[in-house]
């Protein structure tokens, strides 16, 4: 039987094991150009696609920002809140083109010139992964029109926050202030790690002088975030040290009452505990709503305040500098009897003028006719200008700075919130160095009355009736009442008692007659004030004043009927009651109000009756 069989030739056999292995070779050198294609496409076409994505889908650290701590009265009262609000953030990053970005934002919302400018600052100062705000307090409306079309926004978020809100808007403006956007300057100057993701610091007031405790320290947390920047989880965090609340002195219901009572017009009001230095009230008017600057004034508004005639934006209780009028005849009585310039008994002859020996010069008295014969008490009671005429030309203007340096004038109190004039209490040395000319004997005379270059604050009037009140003894007046912490409430800081420190020292005997002379002020039958004294269930010891804004010539009468309001008299009184145990000294100035017995007093013994009858109420009293 024959064999059958297939005869394979060597030489096609190694052929098709050639070709195979060329086909698998092109096969993967194809591939491996493929791949490389792809992977220098990946890295050198696309790289910064790529790598833009690769940075925004990794751990961040953000920081983790305290809320701001709260300000209450000593009432409990609420002075500066934080309220809920939305604000409209970019991410640069995230955003091809800004400026288009916020073109086709401007279609939804209202963006405004100065919300453009801010940004444009904010945006110097912060990394490109970071929001920064465009627009603060969206409506609800805009909330839902940009939540709408988010689709089309990329980068662009509505971020929920907390904005700082003042209750009582122009009530207390000067005195706790008001936050405002962190600037360039002031940027530089902050420790970055604390202020990273802050938006806001203290401008002026409490707000400012306690920016450390109001803001807390800042923690930070580690997130990670996907490829469009949005957190996915939280890796760690450090929470914040919590802000600081806090309490000051200040009575709402006093304060309130003085901002009402002065009614627009411009002026100031300060109320203090004689025995501690606790400022109860503290009003300059007319005010501002400090809430305009929350977010960042219009420059409009902004400029409209500053060019206002009224000054609005003036704290005129600590920057306001007034001639105090007869209001530091007091003062000037007491140092006369400390030097031995006077006797109490001592009597002034007043025809209602006085001239300088050898002078036909008429300085006059506030009553035309003249008071008679006139003794320290009445001298006080009735403020005749011509018995401190007389008592000026006595003492000499440098022994009358140095008395009325004594009760304060002249410098800052110390009040804990800083930013007050000096004021200006003249002497030979100060006109010689500022002027470069010599005292003349009228000047003193007019000094005696205080015009001329004396200035003097509201605080300061109102430190120096307690040192009347208090027999020589000066406390520092201050606003802060305590500091507790924002989260427990437990206290954390209290204001320590004042010792009352001694800044004269004089007989008690000189004491009694001032203060007896000031009671007479009120409660005497030809007392300046008497009618505002009349019906008091508390005695109260005071001294009105009238300062001259211009001068009158020796053959003028003054009409103030005629007179632009500008360059009418300002009003002044101080007080303190009661007479027996002082518990509060308050000082009135109402700028061209006339006089200080018809306008000024009548507003002191208004807030002096509110103030004792709530401690009546309250059988505290």
């Amino acid at each position: 039987m024959a064999k059958t069989g297939t005869n394979i030739d060597p030489d096609q056999q190694t052929n098709l094991v050639h070709n195979r292995i060329y086909l698998t070779a092109a096969l993967t050198l194809l591939l491996t150009l493929i791949i490389l294609y792809q992977v220098f496409h990946l890295q050198v076409v696309r790289h910064d696609h790529f790598t833009t994505l690769s940075k925004s889908n990794h751990i961040k650290i953000l920081p983790v920002v305290p809320s701001r701590g709260l300000i209450f009265s000593s009432d409990g009262i609420l002075l500066a809140d934080n309220r809920p609000s939305f604000t409209l953030e970019l991410v640069p990053e995230r955003i091809p083109d800004i400026e288009s970005a916020i073109t086709q934002i401007s279609r939804l919302v209202m963006i405004t010139p100065d919300d453009m400018e801010r940004f444009r600052e904010l945006r110097k100062r912060s990394r490109r992964f970071e929001g920064i705000p465009l627009r603060f307090n969206l409506s609800d409306e805009e909330v839902a029109v940009i939540s709408v079309n988010r689709h089309l926004l990329p980068g662009v978020d509505v971020v929920a926050s907390l904005s700082r809100h003042y209750p009582l808007a122009g009530s207390l403006s000067h005195t706790v202030g008001y936050v405002g956007m962190i600037d360039k300057e002031e940027f530089e100057k902050l420790n970055e790690t604390n202020y990273h993701g802050t938006t806001y610091i203290g401008k002026s007031g409490i707000e400012k002088a306690y920016e450390d405790l109001l803001h807390g320290h800042a923690g930070y947390q580690q997130v990670e975030v996907n490829v469009q920047g949005r957190k996915i989880r939280e890796i760690y965090r450090e929470p914040p040290e919590p802000s600081k609340n806090l309490h000051l002195t200040i009575d709402a219901s006093l304060q309130i009452l003085a901002v009402r009572a002065l009614n627009g017009r411009r002026g100031a009001i300060v109320a203090m505990d004689t025995r501690t230095g606790a400022v109860l009230a503290s009003a300059s008017s007319p005010g501002y709503d400090p809430n305009l600057f929350v977010d960042g004034i219009d420059s409009n508004v902004y400029g409209g305040l500053l060019r206002s005639k009224d000054t609005p934006l003036l704290n005129r209780a600590l920057q306001g500098k007034y001639p105090p009028g007869s209001t530091i005849k007091p003062m000037l009585a007491l140092g006369s009897l400390k030097l031995r310039v006077r006797e109490p008994a001592n009597e002034t002859w007043c025809p209602g003028w006085y001239s300088l020996r050898g002078s036909t010069r008429r300085y006059r008295d506030w009553k035309k006719e003249g008071h008679g014969h006139v003794d320290m008490v009445n001298a006080i009671a009735q403020s005749c200008d011509v018995y401190f005429y007389v008592l000026a030309r006595d003492m000499g203007i440098d022994r009358i700075h140095q008395t009325l340096m004594g009760f304060g004038f002249g410098k800052p109190t110390g009040i804990d919130i800083g930013g007050e004039a000096a004021g200006l209490i003249p002497s030979t040395q100060w006109k010689r160095e500022a002027l470069g000319q010599p005292w003349y004997p009228g000047e003193t005379l007019i000094a005696g009355i205080g015009q001329g270059a004396t200035l003097v604050t509201p605080i300061q009037l109102v430190a120096a009736t307690a040192v009347v009140a208090n027999r020589g003894r000066q406390v520092r007046p201050y606003l802060l009442s305590e500091v507790r912490d924002s989260v427990t409430g437990q206290l954390v800081i209290k204001a320590p008692d004042q010792a009352a420190k001694p800044v004269i020292s004089t007989d008690i005997a000189n004491w009694d007659v001032i203060i007896h002379s000031m009671e007479e002020v009120l409660h005497g039958t030809r007392g300046t004030a008497r009618a505002s004294g009349a019906g008091a269930e508390y005695h109260i010891a005071g001294k009105t004043g009238t300062a001259q804004v211009i001068s009158i010539g020796q053959d003028e009468e003054y009409n103030e009927d005629e007179i632009p309001e500008e360059f009418r008299d300002h009003a002044l009184f101080i007080a303190f009651a009661p007479v027996e145990a002082p518990e509060i000294a308050m000082a009135v100035i109402v700028e061209n109000g006339g006089g200080g017995s018809r306008t000024a007093a009548p507003i002191a013994r208004e807030l002096l009756d509110h103030y004792f009858h709530r401690k009546k109420r309250a059988g505290t009293g």
